[in-house]
C-alpha cells in the first residue's frame, strides 16, 4: 500500500505539468506497461485523475474539478461543500448526478457568477447503510429515509425486504447506487419497530450513526476469562502509590471511573497525582477487545442508556477505580511550585488503592460550608486540591484559554425512558477541580510525548477561520463589544476578554454559543498543532481510557516506550486512527444531540399551551430560535409573526419590521408558549406570547 501511494505520487508530479498518455507516463517514470495500467485505475477509482476524450490523462484540478462533500436538501437540490474552504456551490437537482448527502464527490463550476454548478463524479458514498420507513406502494415497495436530506427512497426488491411490513421502521443495506435518475436499491437487513415507540425511535437515531449497541459473544468470553481481581504478579515493575491518600470523585450516577487523584504539600510547593486505570494492560493489539474498542472508539451518553466502549466487567470493574481495591493505573505526578506553575513530572505504571469515592455534589457542599462526611485526611487534600485547581486555572486564564458559558441538560428520565424532569447542569467548585487537573495531566503528557516524538494521538483545536472571526466581530459589535485583532493573527486573549465583558448579561449564553460556532472543530491528528481554545501549545487525551480510545492508545505508545519497544507499528497507524476516531466521536456526539432532542420534544409535550420566558438564542431567515431556562429551544415560525412584515438583516443577525421598525435580536427576553411538539422530527414549535407582544 505504501509502495502504490508513492508511485501515485510520482504520477500526479508528472501529471501536474499536463495531460500525458500511457504511454508517456512509462516513458517519463520508466515504468512497464503493467505499473501504469495499476496506478492509473487506482487513481482513477480514487477521482485522482481522468481520462479526456483523446485518451489521456489529467489531474482533476487541471480540468477544473473539485473534491469535497455534497450536502443535500429533501427538494432535490444541494450544495457543493470544497475540501478546500472555498465558499460552498449551489447544485441544481438535474445535475446532482445522483449524488446523495454526504457524498464525497468531484464538481465544477457551471455559472461563476451564479456560484452554481454540476456534480460531476461520486467517488465515496456515504450512506451505504441507513434508517427509514418501509412502504409499500402496490407491489413496489421502498424505505423513505430518516434523514430528510436524502431525497431519493431506496428502492427495495421483493426478496430483499427481511419481513418489513407496511410501516415499519428498518434499517437497510444500500447494494446499488441509482443513476440516470434511477433510485437506489437495499435490502432490508434488520426491523426495528413501529414510529413512535420510544425504544424504536432511539434505536433509529443510534442506527443511523452507524452505533454499536450490542457487543458480539466472542468479547464478552474474552472479558469474561479476566481475573476479578488485581494479581501479585501484575505488580511487577509497577511504583507503588498504595499508601497515598487517593479518591474519586464523580457524578452520582457514574459506575466507571477512570482517574483518581492526591496532593501532598512539599517544600517546593506541591505533587498532584492523577492515576488513570491502565485499560491497555487487559485491551492489548489485535485481542477481541481491542477490536471493538476500536470500531465504537467512544462511549455515547443518552439520557437512558450508555452505550460504553468496554464490556462491564472492564468498564465497571477490573478497569474502574473503584474505593478500597487495588487498581493498575499509568500516573502522572507533577511537581508544582506554590503558584502553581510546573517544575517538573513523571509518567510511571503504577498500583493505587482508592481510599474513598466521592460525589461532585458532597465535595462542592463541603468546600463551601466546611461541611461534610468526610475523613480527616480527605478534608485536608480537598482544601489543598481546590486551592491548587485555583492557581492552575488563574495561569490558564493568564494565557487567554476560553471557558464559555454554554449551558448543558440534565435530563431525568424514568424506567420507562420518559423524560420528567429537565434542568441545567450545574458546575460546582468539585467539577473545576477535576477538570483543572485532568487538563494539567493532558498538557503534560502531550508534552511529553512531542519531545521525545511519539506516535500518538494528540487533541487537537487550530485557529479560527478569518471570516468567520470577521462575522463574529460584527456580531459582537451590534451588541456593543469590540473584538480586537480581527484583521491580523487573533489571539484567544482576545475573546475572552468579550467572555469575561459579557459575564452576568443577558447576552452572556448567545455570546458563547455565537463564538463556539464561530470555532474550529476540535480533532484528533498525529501532529501536535496546539490547543487555541485551551491556549495550550501541547494537547491529548490521556485521562479517559475507559470510554475514549485516544486515550487507550496514548497509553499504549507510552508503554511501548517505556518498554524500549519498537514504535514503527503505532506510527504506521496512528494516522487512519486518527481520522476513525474523529469521525466516530462526531458519530457519538450526533445521536447524544438528537436523543437530547427526542427527549426534550417529549418532555414538553405535556406543556403545550403552557406559557414560559426565554431568550433568543437565534436568528434565522425563517424565524426565531428561542432558549428557556432549562436549555429547551424551539422555534418561531416566521409566519407566526404576523404583525408586521420582518426583514432579516443577516450581519447583524436580527428581524426588523418594515412598517413598525420592531426589532428581534439575539440575547432578547421573549415570553412565549409552546404551540406543538414532534418526537418523530424532535422538533418543538412556540408562539410569542400574545399579551405580552
Amino acid at each position: 500500500m505504501i509502495e502504490i501511494e508513492k508511485q501515485i505520487e510520482l504520477a500526479e508530479e508528472v501529471l501536474s505539468g499536463g495531460t500525458r498518455s500511457a504511454e508517456e507516463l512509462m516513458e517519463l517514470l520508466s515504468w512497464s506497461e503493467e505499473t501504469v495500467t495499476t496506478v492509473l485505475h487506482v487513481m482513477g477509482n480514487e477521482g485522482r485523475v481522468f481520462r479526456t476524450k483523446k485518451n489521456k490523462y489529467a489531474l482533476p484540478e487541471t480540468l477544473g474539478f473539485l473534491k469535497g462533500k455534497f450536502q443535500g436538501n429533501q427538494k432535490g437540490f444541494g450544495f457543493f461543500l470544497p475540501e478546500n474552504g472555498a465558499q460552498d456551490i449551489y447544485i441544481p437537482a438535474d445535475m446532482t448526478a445522483n449524488a446523495l448527502h454526504g457524498d464525497t464527490v468531484l464538481a465544477r463550476l457551471t455559472n461563476a457568477d451564479k456560484r452554481e454548478g454540476e456534480i460531476v463524479r461520486v467517488l465515496i458514498h456515504a450512506n451505504d447503510t441507513l434508517v427509514g420507513k418501509f412502504e409499500l406502494d402496490g407491489e413496489a415497495s421502498y424505505i423513505v429515509p430518516d434523514d430528510s436530506r436524502i431525497s431519493m427512497d431506496i428502492y427495495v426488491p421483493s426478496d430483499k425486504r427481511g419481513g418489513a411490513q407496511d410501516g415499519d421502521k428498518v434499517f437497510a443495506h444500500v447494494f446499488q447506487w441509482g443513476r440516470a435518475g434511477r433510485n437506489p436499491q437495499g435490502e432490508v437487513t434488520e426491523i426495528l419497530g413501529k414510529p413512535g415507540d420510544p425504544e424504536t425511535d432511539i434505536q433509529s437515531i443510534l442506527k443511523s450513526k452507524r452505533l454499536r449497541t450490542k457487543f458480539p459473544e466472542e468479547v464478552l468470553k474474552f472479558a469474561d476469562k479476566l481475573p476479578d481481581e488485581v494479581t501479585a504478579e501484575e505488580l511487577t515493575g509497577r511504583k507503588d502509590l498504595r499508601a497515598l491518600n487517593t479518591f474519586t470523585i464523580d457524578g452520582a450516577t457514574a459506575k466507571d471511573f477512570d482517574d483518581a487523584v492526591s496532593v501532598e504539600r512539599t517544600q517546593a510547593g506541591y505533587l498532584l497525582g492523577v492515576h488513570i486505570a491502565d485499560v491497555s494492560h487487559y485491551v492489548t493489539p489485535g485481542n477481541p477487545l481491542d477490536e471493538e474498542a476500536y470500531a465504537r472508539a467512544t462511549s455515547v451518553y443518552l439520557p437512558d442508556r450508555v452505550l460504553p466502549m468496554l464490556p462491564e466487567k472492564l468498564s465497571n470493574g477490573l478497569c474502574s477505580l473503584n474505593p478500597n481495591v487495588d487498581r493498575l493505573t499509568l500516573s502522572c505526578m507533577i511537581e508544582l511550585n506554590a503558584d502553581g506553575h510546573t517544575l517538573g513530572y513523571s509518567i510511571v505504571p503504577a498500583v493505587i488503592h482508592s481510599h474513598a469515592r466521592l460525589v461532585y455534589e458532597d465535595v462542592t457542599s463541603f468546600l463551601e460550608t466546611g461541611e461534610g462526611a468526610f475523613s480527616p485526611e480527605v478534608k485536608r487534600d480537598l482544601s489543598i486540591m481546590a486551592e491548587l485547581a485555583e492557581k492552575l486555572g488563574a495561569i490558564r486564564y493568564e494565557r487567554g484559554a476560553l471557558d464559555l458559558n454554554v449551558p448543558e441538560a440534565n435530563i431525568k428520565v424514568n424506567e420507562s425512558g420518559e423524560p420528567i424532569e429537565i434542568t441545567r447542569a450545574e458546575v460546582g467548585l468539585a467539577n473545576h477541580i477535576i477538570e483543572e487537573f485532568m487538563l494539567k495531566a493532558n498538557e503534560c503528557v502531550a508534552e511529553f510525548t512531542k519531545s521525545q516524538e511519539l506516535p500518538i494521538l494528540y487533541r487537537v483545536h487550530e485557529e479560527p477561520d478569518p471570516e468567520k472571526m470577521e462575522t463574529f466581530a460584527e456580531f459582537v459589535q451590534g451588541l456593543g463589544y469590540r473584538l480586537k485583532g480581527v484583521k491580523g493573527k487573533i489571539h484567544p486573549k482576545s475573546l475572552q476578554t468579550i467572555v469575561e465583558q459579557a459575564f452576568g448579561t443577558k447576552e452572556e449564553t448567545v455570546i458563547s454559543f455565537q463564538m463556539l460556532r464561530s470555532l474550529q472543530k476540535a480533532r484528533y491528528t498525529s501532529q501536535p498543532l496546539g490547543h487555541f481554545g485551551l491556549a495550550a501549545k501541547d494537547y491529548c487525551h490521556f485521562t479517559s481510557p475507559i470510554r475514549r480510545y485516544p486515550d487507550l492508545f496514548t497509553h499504549r505508545v507510552l508503554h511501548a516506550y517505556l518498554d524500549s519497544e519498537d514504535l514503527s507499528k503505532y506510527t504506521a497507524c496512528v494516522d487512519e486512527y486518527a481520522t476513525h476516531t474523529s469521525e466516530m466521536e462526531r458519530s457519538a456526539m450526533e445521536a447524544e444531540r438528537d436523543a437530547d432532542d427526542y427527549e426534550k420534544a417529549w418532555y414538553m409535550s405535556r406543556f403545550v399551551g403552557k406559557k414560559f420566558s426565554g431568550i433568543i438564542s437565534s436568528v434565522t431567515s425563517f424565524g426565531l430560535f428561542v432558549q428557556l431556562e432549562n436549555t429547551v429551544e424551539g422555534l418561531i415560525h416566521i409566519s407566526r409573526l404576523d404583525d408586521d412584515f420582518y426583514q432579516f438583516i443577516e450581519k447583524s443577525c436580527l428581524l426588523v419590521g418594515e412598517r413598525s421598525r420592531k426589532i428581534y435580536r439575539l440575547g432578547d427576553p421573549i415570553d412565549i408558549r409552546v404551540l406543538s411538539t414532534s418526537r418523530a422530527t424532535r422538533r418543538i414549535d412556540f408562539a410569542i406570547d400574545e399579551k405580552k407582544r
